[in-house]
């Protein structure tokens, strides 16, 4: 018989099972886990260095709490790789982030161990907290626990959310994962000696008794209380040269403590567990810990695609001279091009440096890059802001977390047509991000706010020329520009600067009966259509819409006049999106004609490869041939 390479791990396929082994164990799993984690991932793209980093803190959590009927809300879901394990998904790990597998982030509908959808940052504090209160309003007593990333503490939810839990003595408790970016580290040993103290029963139960005594001498009463402990947490953040930001919200602080001690990490969450009221415990850990390549590269090892696990070494394929960057790269060295033409031009991101590639600029220009954290709608209002003073702001939101920012760019850009030029990346579907990610829901609702400009390119060229009518327009602004992530198909890209004529659309092809409108880079697939069926004896129009708002009507009039049917192309959703835009405005106007809408339908899309999303949807070229077909019947 095989021996398993992971013994203890192979013992357990439900938090039942983790409880059975002693503690003494706990260590030793780890390693397993650790050891399961890097062989899938070397062969399941996924996100190692945020897991690595967890792995005694979620062995920790179920082996002291009684999961499912306690709950942990996990901040940022890629986390929680661990806790997949450990509540019977192991098997099925082969699938992750693939179509028709598992999710790379948490959902209540994938298993009863998750309490909640993580996928956008800053939100388990929110959730917790109401999950908490509803247990309390229905007299269940229950632990529950908000996993939050210190990335994730930079987001205004989370802060609204320790507002409003110093205002309800449930039983919650925040898990600050500190791992070392953006919190100071540990400042010496009196911060250690308050955590033992802090998490000792005697202690509290001695002040509790103190308490009692003061109040029946009548020296203090309940009305005192909360300043008694105020001053009590400040004379603390006093003696430890530290202000601390979570008993100022009279949120009992434990911490900072050491995040990758299994045992200490177990007897610390069994002391402080019922202890009553909202209380924060302080973890210090590494992301990428127990992996040597991970622990020295962070960004890289974030997320690293395949790599041979006993080398560390990636499996990128090599670029070659003409393989097409990807369109955040187009995005990136474009701007550095317009930075360097304008001093007025900014770059502006929340929290997404390297992804959106702004690191370019950066490089040059560090003062006029700002990286304001996960903090979208500050970003846009900022950028406003910047634009009033007669600053050119580029402001790069991935396409899905551009929903946290939708009230600004209504009140604080277009009600005052502050003239931003507002860069959607990851537009349309995304691939193995799955539904969280999906850029599904710009088109449709940016399309309802008056005085946007908003378009979208085919290919990196049209991105190019894009971004500098912005720029050159930029009075006449907000601008807004969506493209999607990854590689496009041109080679040739960074060819001279050139303006578009704003508003107007351009005739690929000329054709009869039937039209193919496309927005965006997803006409690339009507183009590969169009050449199918011209080989099949069918001869369709294309026309690249470019702009969404405002409408090209009189190049929709030509089309009306040319053509029985449309077959609207988009990488959005269909309600409210372009294809709504065509049909308002042939019904406004009375004209009589025949529509076809392709575009995301209304239910939100899993993950797995974007081709394998396209065809799901019908965009792929071979889905839109067929519906062209039945079209000219």
């Amino acid at each position: 018989m095989e021996q398993s390479n992971y013994p203890l791990l192979d013992t357990i396929d439900s938090p039942a099972d983790l409880k059975k082994l002693p503690l003494t164990d706990l260590p030793k799993l780890c390693e397993d886990v650790r050891c399961f984690l890097l062989e899938t991932l070397s062969k399941v793209p996924g996100h190692l260095g945020a897991n690595f980093g967890v792995v005694e803190l979620t062995v920790a959590l179920h082996y002291v709490f009684d999961i499912p009927h306690d709950e942990i809300v996990w901040d940022v879901g890629h986390q929680s790789y661990v806790h997949k394990i450990l509540t019977g998904r192991k098997k099925d790990f082969s699938t992750l982030r693939q179509w028709g597998g598992i999710s790379g982030f948490t959902h209540p509908n994938e298993s009863r161990y998750d309490s909640f959808i993580s996928g956008h940052a800053s939100n388990s504090i929110s959730a917790a907290l109401g999950i908490a209160i509803g247990a309390s309003l229905q007299n269940q007593e229950k632990n529950v626990v908000a996993v939050i990333g210190d990335g994730a503490m930079t987001g205004g939810l989370a802060f609204e959310g320790l507002n409003n839990a110093s205002n309800h003595p449930n039983n919650l408790l925040i898990i600050l994962n500190d791992n070392h970016i953006g919190i100071d580290p540990i400042t010496g040993g009196l911060s250690k000696y308050l955590v033992r103290i802090n998490t000792s029963k005697v202690y509290n139960s001695l002040r509790h008794k103190g308490y009692q005594g003061l109040k029946k001498l009548r020296l203090i009463d309940d009305s005192k209380k909360r300043n008694l402990l105020r001053f009590n947490n400040s004379l603390k953040a006093l003696i430890n040269n530290d202000k601390n930001l979570f008993e100022s919200f009279s949120i009992r602080y434990f911490g900072p403590t050491d995040g990758h001690d299994v045992v200490e990490l177990v007897n610390t969450l069994r002391s402080i567990k019922d202890f009553k009221g909202p209380k924060l415990l302080h973890l210090k850990t590494i992301k990428g810990k127990g992996y040597k390549p991970a622990e020295e590269s962070a960004v890289v090892w974030h997320a690293p695609g395949l790599f041979d696990p006993n080398t560390g070494k990636r499996n990128v394929a090599p670029e070659l001279p003409d393989t097409p960057l990807k369109y955040q790269e187009i995005f990136g060295q474009t701007l550095l091009e317009l930075a360097e033409m304008d001093e007025r031009v900014v770059g502006i991101t929340p929290a997404m440096i390297s992804g959106s590639s702004f690191n370019f600029m950066q490089h040059e220009y560090p003062n006029r890059v700002f990286d304001v954290g996960i903090a979208e709608g500050h970003a846009v209002t900022f950028a406003a802001g910047l634009a009033l003073k007669g600053e050119i702001p580029f402001c790069n939101i991935y396409s899905s977390f551009l929903q946290r920012g939708y009230d600004e760019v209504i009140h604080d850009v277009a009600m005052q047509s502050a003239p931003i030029i507002l860069c959607i990346d990851r537009a349309g579907l995304v691939g193995e991000d799955g539904m969280t990610h999906q850029g599904a829901y710009d088109i449709a609702y940016l399309r309802t706010i008056p005085g946007l400009t908003i378009m979208s390119p085919i290919d990196e060229k049209e991105l190019r020329q894009m971004m500098f009518t912005a720029y050159k327009h930029h009075k006449e602004g907000p601008f807004v520009i969506r493209f999607p992530r990854g590689k496009g198909a041109c080679k040739d890209w960074k060819v001279p600067f050139s303006e578009l004529t704003l508003g107007k659309s351009i005739e690929l092809t000329t054709g009869e009966k039937v039209a193919f409108v496309s927005y965006g880079p997803v006409g690339n697939e009507a183009k590969h259509a169009v050449k199918e069926l011209n080989s099949l004896g069918y001869h369709p129009g294309h026309v690249n819409l470019r702009f969404v708002k405002p409408l090209d009507t009189e190049m929709l009039d030509y089309l009306a006049e040319k053509y029985d049917t449309i077959i609207t192309v988009e990488d959005g959703s269909l309600a409210g999106g372009v294809g709504s835009a065509l049909l308002e405005y042939y019904a406004d106007k009375g004209t009589p004609i025949r529509i076809k809408r392709i575009g995301i339908p209304d239910q939100f899309i899993k993950q797995g490869a974007v081709a394998l999303q396209y065809q799901y949807v019908g965009l792929d070229a071979s889905s839109l041939v067929d519906t062209a077909v039945k079209m000219f019947q």
